[in-house]
Order: structure tokens, then C-alpha cells, then sequence
């Protein structure tokens, strides 16, 4: 397990362009690394987890360089939704703009009941730019996402658990050990069969379902050429723990 922290604690943990290349970069990193099974990202300190983009220095930027700005954060979070092992937001402190969108991207997120949660760009006047507008609507449907948008309204941890936002709210003392304890529970499955899976439930609310059945049959008839299936069903046959090796 990797724990990624943004870490900039004096400054709610906005996110900057040295920080967000560093993020990208480190979430790159793990996504290639084969001895990591689960990456769990969250946030310095108590206060945040990502307050946001640093909005001293959007101030300055150009059409073209908002455009790359906005880029890289949507790298970050087609990483965090597509490589190809869990990902876990540990989300200890307020989650505005840029952090609920990375958050969004992740594939279980887990609140402190202390925090606020939201897409407040529209009183900068803006929109969310790194995946916002989509994430969010798939997360938790259509019209709950038009209101945190077009409002720019924040919610409490025990409102995004209702509506989906959040997979679950634990005291802000027990985040931390209750998100090792699911990483664990992760990492202790098939890496291939994890993979698979991810990708196959990221399919499920895009393209044709007739398609994706297709593409869910294969991967599961694939997942039978693994020594972790062979492992996995032997192990189920012989009552024991299986052992995993991600081959």
C-alpha cells in the first residue's frame, strides 16, 4: 500500500503547479510499480485534504495556460480512475473544487465526519475544470450534481454518505487506521483479478451495455489463464487462504 499526502498543510493543501506536476508524477510512479497493490491518497494535517487549485495563481493565467493547467489535473485523475489497481481517498479535511474532483476519480472514498465537500467554482465564476461537470453526475446522479454546480453549495460528511459521495464517515481520529484496514483488505486480493475488475466496472456507465457484457465475459474468461484464478479456486476447494502473487 502507498499513501500518497498533499502536502501543504499552511495553505489548506491548494494545489499549486509545483505540487500538482509532483502529484502527477507520483501517481505516475505507482502506477507502474508493480509491488504497490493499493494507493491511498489523502491530505496533511486535520484542516484538508485538497482545499482546491491555488487560486493566487489561476489569477494570472492565460487562456492556453488554463488550458494546460486543466489538462494536468485531468491527467491526475484518469490516473487515479484507470490504473489498474485500487485507489482510495482518505478525505480528513475539507474537499473543494480540484479535491473533490480528485477525489471523484478515486475508486472508494472514505470521510472524516467533520468535513465539507463541493464544487464552489461557479463563484469564481468558473466551472469545474478537471472532471467535475462528469464525475460527479456519474457518482451521484444528474440532478444532485447540477445543484452542487450550478450553486457552488458545499455539503457535510453525513449529507455526501446519503448521496453517494463518500462510501462511508468515521470519526476523524479512525480515518486513517478504518482506510488501512479496506487498503489491506485490497491488497490482500488478486492484483489481476483487481485490475480487471476495475476496468470492467469503469465501463458501466459508458458505451452500449450489450458491448460491455462482451467485454466482461472476455476478461472474465481471460482471468482463467491466471495462476491467481488456479490459486484462488484451489485454495477455495482446500479451505485456506489463498496466496496471490498478481500472475
Amino acid at each position: 500500500m502507498a499513501t500518497v499526502t498533499v502536502n501543504r498543510p499552511d495553505a489548506m493543501n491548494a494545489l499549486d503547479l509545483e505540487t500538482l506536476r509532483a502529484l502527477h508524477d507520483r501517481l505516475r510512479q505507482l502506477a507502474n510499480d508493480p509491488a504497490v497493490r493499493v494507493v491511498v491518497l489523502t491530505g496533511a494535517g486535520d484542516r484538508a485534504f485538497v482545499a482546491g487549485a491555488d487560486i493566487k495563481y489561476m489569477t494570472s493565467l492565460s487562456v492556453l495556460e488554463a488550458r494546460e493547467w486543466g489538462g494536468l489535473g485531468h491527467a491526475c485523475g484518469v490516473l487515479l480512475e484507470t490504473m489498474r489497481k485500487p485507489t482510495i481517498a482518505a478525505i480528513n479535511g475539507v474537499a473543494l473544487g480540484g479535491g473533490c474532483e480528485l477525489a471523484l476519480a478515486c475508486d472508494l472514498r472514505y470521510a472524516a465526519s467533520n468535513v465539507r465537500i463541493g464544487q464552489p467554482e461557479i463563484n469564481l465564476g468558473l466551472i469545474p475544470g478537471w472532471g467535475g461537470t462528469q464525475r460527479l453526475a456519474r457518482v451521484c446522479g444528474l440532478g444532485f450534481a447540477k445543484e452542487l454546480i450550478l450553486t457552488g453549495r458545499t455539503v457535510d460528511a453525513d449529507e455526501a454518505e446519503r448521496r453517494g459521495l463518500v462510501n462511508a464517515v468515521f470519526e476523524p481520529a479512525e480515518l486513517r487506521e478504518r482506510t488501512r484496514e479496506t487498503a489491506r483488505l485490497l491488497a490482500s486480493k488478486s492484483p489481476v483479478a483487481l485490475a480487471y475488475a476495475k476496468e470492467a466496472v469503469n465501463l458501466a456507465l459508458q458505451g452500449a451495455q450489450h458491448a460491455n457484457l462482451i467485454q466482461e465475459a472476455s476478461f472474465f474468461a481471460l482471468l482463467f489463464s491466471t495462476e491467481d484464478a488456479k490459486e484462488g479456486l484451489a485454495a477455495f476447494v482446500e479451505r485456506r487462504e489463498p496466496r496471490f502473487t498478481g500472475r
